[in-house]
């Protein structure tokens, strides 16, 4: 409303907006922006469980696109073979059920040599794997 009323020593003091000054700075793992009176920050801080969760949403993302370069049906459905990458397996590990529920995938296994695999990259992640209708 343009003032606000404090109490101090038993005595209301009403503050205008002639007494203050408003500033903004940033906070670290803060994203924060502002319109006229309104402001929102987002905490922008990648916790382990996050990032596992972004690998496995960009191994569904990769899988689907290999699916359909393929040529493989919607509905069928398939086994993996991952070349071993141990943020990989961490990722499936916590991740497991998603991967498996959007790919339609019976089952994910990690190989030391994946001959004649198609190499996915992202981030820092590089690998190969391979799609095996069943």
């Amino acid at each position: 409303t343009g003032s606000f009323d404090i109490e101090i020593n038993d005595k209301i003091i009403k503050l205008g907006t002639d007494d203050v000054e408003i500033s903004s700075q940033d906070i670290e793992g803060w994203l924060v922006a502002n319109s006229g009176s309104l402001t929102v920050a987002l905490d922008i801080t990648i916790t382990s469980e996050l990032k596992k969760e972004g690998i496995a949403r960009e191994l569904v993302n990769r899988i689907q696109n290999i699916r359909k370069d393929s040529g493989l049906e919607v509905t069928d459905r398939i086994e993996i073979v991952i070349k071993e990458n141990k943020t990989i397996q961490e990722a499936v590990a916590t991740n497991e059920s998603y991967i498996k529920n959007e790919t339609l995938t019976n089952s994910i296994e990690f190989a030391t040599d994946v001959i004649n695999g198609t190499e996915i990259a992202f981030d820092d992640i590089a690998t190969q794997l391979i799609i095996k209708k069943q």
